[in-house]
């Protein structure tokens, strides 16, 4: 509990004014925020073999430490195999203390565990959002690799009340996430 409150009081000590300072807000409401992480897997192979969602389902929680939830197919599709409300994916949105504690583990453990690791791109939404894709569940260090049966990747969506890119990759940076070719 006393990371996540470092991670918060990091924001409201250091982030914010240094942000309110860079772009002459006038309201500490004008400051941009982190709102929440939804961290998400596809899973299109899952329609062969069930039992892919469930161990899914575990892997995100235990990474995250908070439960996930498979996600449904919204039709039909005949040439995948699929049908609908059929389990495709697994997802789990972080909000709070959790969102920080994965937010400190994802930038201090899990992404220089990468291989051949140099930064992570920098292309922002357009709205101030930024989304990863992570390929390997293996960067975490909950997951155990002799007990996994296949590698999966997931998409991390960092989403952000800023109303520029500009904006949040500011906010992004100054939480330390290390983005590649970044201009100071």
């Amino acid at each position: 509990m006393a990371n996540t409150a470092r991670l918060k009081q990091e924001y409201t000590e250091r982030i914010a004014p240094a942000l309110k300072e860079k772009f002459g807000y006038t309201s500490a409401m004008q400051i941009p925020v982190l709102k929440k992480i939804v961290i998400n897997q596809g899973l299109g192979i899952a329609t062969a073999d069930k039992k892919i969602i469930e161990v899914a389902v575990n892997e995100l929680t235990a990474i995250t430490g908070q439960k996930a939830v498979a996600t449904v197919s919204k039709k039909d599709v005949a040439n995948f195999k699929l049908r609908k409300k059929m389990p495709i994916g697994v997802m789990v949105t972080l909000r709070r203390e959790r969102m920080y504690e994965f937010l400190e583990k994802l930038v201090k453990v899990a992404l220089p565990r990468i291989r051949d690791f140099k930064g992570i791109e920098s292309k922002l939404d357009g709205r101030g959002n930024y989304t990863l894709g992570i390929q390997e569940q293996i960067i975490f260090p909950e997951i155990n690799i002799d007990a996994i049966d296949r590698i999966v990747g997931m998409n991390i969506t960092f989403v952000t009340t800023a109303q520029t890119d500009e904006e949040g990759f500011a906010l992004l940076k100054e939480f330390g996430l290390p983005f590649k070719n970044a201009k100071d």
